[in-house]
């Protein structure tokens, strides 16, 4: 069986984001990790070179494959800030109503800026994946 490719690593998280160029990006991605870091109650960890993810949970891929993978996750991109919240088509419908500017892909959530959404709305919406991807994920 193969193995994932996105593994946790030992790089610094602090050290990540404050290498992110545009200084808005920045800010964001550290508020982002507070709210993340709230939800969870797990400290921050790299996945990969450009994932922050937050506590570990066992993932099946539609495929029978089987690894494990953040409980939830962020990363910086080149278009949008990309967060891995998200629990399967039509999830959290009401919140991401009142969320603001916004799309979703893929199992993400895609933001510009946090200056773009309501940020009460984020953290809920935040908090409510993460109840609910651990009621779905056994604990590892």
């Amino acid at each position: 069986m193969a193995e994932a490719k996105t593994r946790p690593t030992d790089q610094s998280v602090a050290g990540f984001i404050k290498k992110i160029p545009d200084p808005q990006t920045r800010d964001d991605c550290f508020a982002i990790a507070r709210l993340m870091k709230e939800a969870t109650r797990n400290e921050p960890q790299m996945w990969g070179s450009a994932i922050v993810g937050f506590g570990t949970r066992r993932i099946q891929y539609a495929g029978g494959r089987e690894g494990d993978g953040p409980l939830i996750a962020f990363s910086p991109r080149k278009q949008n800030l990309t967060l891995y919240i998200m629990s399967g088509a039509g999830s959290h419908a009401e919140l991401l109503e009142k969320l603001g500017k916004h799309k979703v892909g893929g199992g993400c959530l895609h933001i510009k800026r946090l200056a773009d959404i309501d940020l009460p709305t984020l953290r809920k919406l935040i908090r409510e994946s993460v109840k609910q991807k651990k009621r779905g994920a056994p604990k590892s």
